[in-house]
């Protein structure tokens, strides 16, 4: 197994993985048939150049970006723990800030045409309703993640607390000399 992981670089599951995604992909091109996601009537409408277009732009751009903010989120962190007056809790915070800022982005790919009503007369044709709570909704069920998000901070920091009280005072319990309270 070591070795294995030392050649190909991650656990043999990983491989499997991949082989199936590049196997599922390869039945939906012979399935639809290859000119399906290629518009020869306009070039840009492609799936595929879509595709590579998000492939490059994610990692030529999204990708530096979002490193550096979250290179910029641990260094503020390491910084404010050395500070007097912030008291970093044992438990890291960097996890409960990251999910909502990726939910906060993923959802805001989803909800981007909504807000700025993009295609408004045909949303409205089709469902007879506008497009004007989507920012509204959008604002709520990102205020709801990172709320949630404080939540399960907050209640993990609880937890580890009132461990670390139990456990500080089973250890005053002990008597000196012995290795457990029932010698």
């Amino acid at each position: 197994m070591q070795r294995f992981r030392r050649i190909y670089g991650a656990h043999p599951l990983h491989l499997l993985a991949m082989a199936a995604c590049f196997a599922l992909w390869g039945s939906v091109v012979l399935v639809a048939g290859p000119m399906t996601f290629v518009n020869t009537a306009v070039w840009w409408q492609s799936i595929v150049v879509w595709f590579v277009g998000g492939a490059i732009l994610h990692d030529l751009v999204l990708f530096p970006l979002y490193a550096i903010a979250d290179w910029s989120l641990r260094t503020g962190l390491a910084a404010s723990a050395g500070s007097s007056h912030f008291h970093v809790s044992d438990v890291p915070v960097i996890n409960y800030v990251r999910l909502p800022v990726l939910g906060t982005g993923l959802t805001f790919l989803i909800f981007f045409p909504g807000i700025i009503e993009q295609g408004a007369e045909f949303y409205v044709n089709a469902t007879g309703l506008t497009q004007e709570p989507f920012l509204g909704r959008w604002l709520l069920l990102v205020g709801a993640m990172f709320a949630a998000s404080a939540t399960a901070y907050a209640l993990r920091v609880a937890w580890h607390t009132r461990s670390r009280r139990t456990s500080a005072a089973v250890v005053a319990a002990v008597p000196n000399g012995t290795d457990s309270p029932g010698d």
